[in-house]
């Protein structure tokens, strides 16, 4: 394992442990996370692994071998952390006194901007690993938790829990549906080969970053329409008719969209419970309308992406992800994958722009360790 050579190399010894943490891809339910509503996401094939060794003092020894430099960066505190080495220092933060310092080594394959959460499965795989030396006995969940934590209060990216869960609490061969206030959870299975289907991951290699930006703005707008609804968040929207009458501007927008995606997301779970797998792309269509049109966080490369495989013959797409560029994801039948890619790719052309990467997306096993 390359990562275990690397550690070896730099560090002098093996590591103690290994964990692996996978991205994810958002199957329906986008930005009502942190509107404590429902998402339906599944990890995928791609993902970070650490390599993990507690130390005694206080340091920090950092590698990263996609990073430009091949030398470790070690850090006294934690405040000299900068780029990617916040989000493993900001889960150290985040278990206090109960972890001293650590030499680490982390090899990771999530396409990167992509809209994937590679940052999700960096600090997962470091949270988990950490767990598991120092005898924490966190769950699951509490990992996710605390990786969340590290990325809002320490990184200042104010996302929801739905990457962090993905990452620690999916099965292989299944979709987590999530409640993002009560964190009940459960696994539903997603055997979309049974049904003659595909998941495409359509990255239109146009990437984005989400820190301090829109996505903070538009959070920021559900928040303010919460509080002018009197509810503790848009979950409780029960009368979205008389929410949207008091009500106007781009508030209204937001709340039209996260009542209606939090209502997909449970529609969408009815229909595989009930083996309707094939069914379910006009609920993915009408999630990139309402994400494009109300939420205004798509892209025209990713829009041009969704139109083109749908006219190509996929059964439904959306954006997914925190959206300003990313991804697009397209439930395409097997006879239909060669068709949908060139009806995407002959858009791209015809405006003169990078070709997007087509990613096969199997719903992957979350957080694991490996030695």
């Amino acid at each position: 394992m390359r990562v275990v050579e690397a550690f070896r190399a730099a560090f002098g010894a093996d590591p103690e442990t290994v964990w692996h943490a996978p991205g994810r891809v958002n199957l329906i339910g986008e930005h009502t996370d942190y509107n404590d509503g429902f998402v339906l996401p599944f990890a995928v094939p791609w993902g970070v692994t650490a390599a993990v060794s507690p130390r005694e003092d206080q340091t920090i020894r950092l590698l990263s071998l996609q990073a430009s430099s091949p030398e470790p960066v070690t850090m006294a505190t934690r405040e000299e952390s900068r780029g990617w080495t916040r989000y493993v220092v900001g889960v150290l933060a985040m278990l206090g006194d109960r972890v001293r310092g650590a030499d680490i080594a982390v090899d990771g394959d999530v396409p990167q901007g992509a809209g994937l959460s590679s940052s999700a499965a960096l600090e997962v795989s470091v949270a988990s690993a950490l767990n598991d030396l120092h005898g924490l006995g966190l769950t699951p969940m509490e990992i996710a938790l605390l990786s969340q934590r590290a990325e809002n209060d320490f990184v200042g990216m104010p996302c929801g829990i739905m990457d962090q869960a993905a990452s620690a609490l999916c099965e292989e061969g299944h979709a987590l549906f999530l409640d993002c206030r009560t964190l009940g959870s459960r696994n539903i299975p997603l055997d979309l080969a049974a049904k003659g289907l595909r998941v495409l991951i359509i990255d239109t290699q146009v990437h984005h970053e989400h820190a301090g930006g829109e996505y903070a703005k538009r959070r920021a707008e559900c928040e303010s329409a919460a509080r002018k609804l009197g509810v503790p968040a848009l979950r409780d929207v029960d009368d979205l008719a008389g929410a949207l009458d008091r009500l106007q501007g781009d508030e209204r927008k937001r709340v039209m969209h996260v009542v209606t995606e939090s209502h997909r997301v449970e529609a969408l779970v009815g229909l595989l419970r009930a083996g309707a797998t094939s069914e379910i792309g006009a609920l993915l269509n009408a999630s990139h309308l309402s994400l494009r049109d109300q939420y205004e966080v798509s892209s025209p490369e990713l829009d041009v992406a969704v139109e083109a495989a749908v006219r190509g013959g996929a059964r439904g797409a959306r954006m997914t992800g925190g959206g300003f560029g990313g991804s697009a994801i397209a439930l395409v039948g097997e006879e239909r994958l060669e068709g949908v890619k060139e009806s995407v790719l002959a858009a791209y052309r015809e405006r003169s722009w990078t070709p997007p990467r087509f990613l096969p997306a199997t719903p992957a096993k979350g957080a694991h360790r490996l030695s």
